[in-house]
């Protein structure tokens, strides 16, 4: 079969009998070419197919009205919600998001990063994996001249001259786990995270922080470190259950996690939340109708990628200036039918919404 060739601006040029720089500009709607004359080249390049070559179009103006974008899942309320935070204002800023996914995989997040670059994006958003250690691809990157900016996710210790919009870890997990205490729980464990990236780090902190403000010991049998994922859960759910007694509670480093300790303590005969409670970090669009409904640690997802966008935007408006934003959004403590006050045994309906400030 043959391939089918590109509609250029010469062929409407030809078709119409006028130059190629007429067409052009028609075609922009610049003000040197006459109403008539644009009417009659936009119906023609309708007629023919013609669409605008983009990658041309970069090299002249030097910007691609572009966006990279890598998050390391799709299939996840989080990332989902983020992503359409970043879509969003980036379309209604005129900017398209090439958008990229990593599934939790160092090196596919490298490749896809250096795929960004050839295509020169104007600028670049990550969240990056669980797996990413090597700060080399982003010093590269910072070398090029395209800023890049953390969201959610970034390497432990933060790398100096990148921005960065995250919610307040440390302080969500604070306040949800001070509750557990304040309504009587004194064993307390922690499941799923790896300290190494910050998300995992300031949620452990959260954790021991709120520990140490009620003077409680932590017992280091019931931390269980790993990934983000459902799997993670069920499997340090596990660990937890072989190392002996259980803990009363346990605080899900995510929204998965606690998914995956549900269906282990199901699978176990342990009953959520009678036998051990729980809160995660996180919430989905179906939280409230698992059973027993799920008390989380909400963040504002969307939130996160409309504000990537726009400090990006403000990079890009002043490439000039060299300085580093860096963002923190608050929380929220959902309450619903997990980690509640059980006078008599009665589990009230419906969530309370507890907002909390950034600390």
């Amino acid at each position: 079969m043959k391939r089918r060739s590109h509609v250029t601006l010469d062929d409407i040029a030809k078709r119409l009998k006028v130059s190629r720089v007429t067409v052009s500009k028609a075609l922009r709607g610049h003000p040197d070419i006459s109403d008539e004359t644009t009417s009659k080249v936009r119906i023609i390049a309708n007629e023919l197919g013609y669409t605008p070559n983009i990658m041309a179009r970069n090299l002249s103006s030097r910007r691609s009205h572009m966006i990279g974008l890598v998050v390391p899942k799709i299939a996840h309320y989080f990332f989902g919600s983020l992503i359409e935070g970043v879509y969003n204002t980036a379309f209604e800023n005129r900017y398209e998001t090439i958008l990229t996914v990593s599934q939790e995989n160092a090196e596919r997040e490298r490749k896809h990063l250096q795929t960004l670059l050839a295509m020169r994006v104007d600028g670049i958003i990550i969240s990056i994996t669980q797996q990413t250690k090597d700060p080399e691809i982003f010093h590269i990157i910072q070398k090029s001249g395209i800023p890049l900016l953390f969201v959610d996710r970034r390497l432990e210790p933060p790398l100096q001259g990148f921005s960065s919009v995250l919610v307040d870890d440390r302080e969500g997990v604070y306040h949800a786990v001070d509750h557990a205490i304040r309504i009587g729980y004194r064993k307390l464990g922690f499941v799923g995270g790896d300290p190494t990236i910050n998300i995992g780090r300031n949620r452990l902190t959260g954790f021991e922080h709120a520990l140490n403000q009620h003077n409680l010991p932590m017992n280091r049998e019931w931390i269980i470190h790993g990934g983000y994922g459902t799997e993670d859960g069920y499997n340090g759910f596990k660990i937890l259950l072989n190392k002996g007694p259980l803990p009363e509670f346990i605080f899900a480093a995510t929204y998965p996690v606690a998914l995956g300790i549900y269906r282990a303590a199901k699978e176990l005969g342990v009953r959520i939340p009678d036998d051990i409670d729980l809160i995660c970090f996180g919430d989905t669009d179906v939280g409230e109708f698992i059973s027993p409904a799920l008390s989380v640690v909400r963040q504002p997802a969307c939130d996160l990628g409309a504000r990537a966008v726009q400090i990006m935007l403000e990079c890009l408006a002043q490439p000039d200036v060299s300085r580093e934003h860096h963002v923190i959004l608050p929380t929220q403590l959902v309450l619903r039918e997990t980690c509640i006050e059980r006078r008599a045994q009665v589990i009230p309906t419906g969530e309370k919404v507890v907002k909390l400030k950034p600390g």
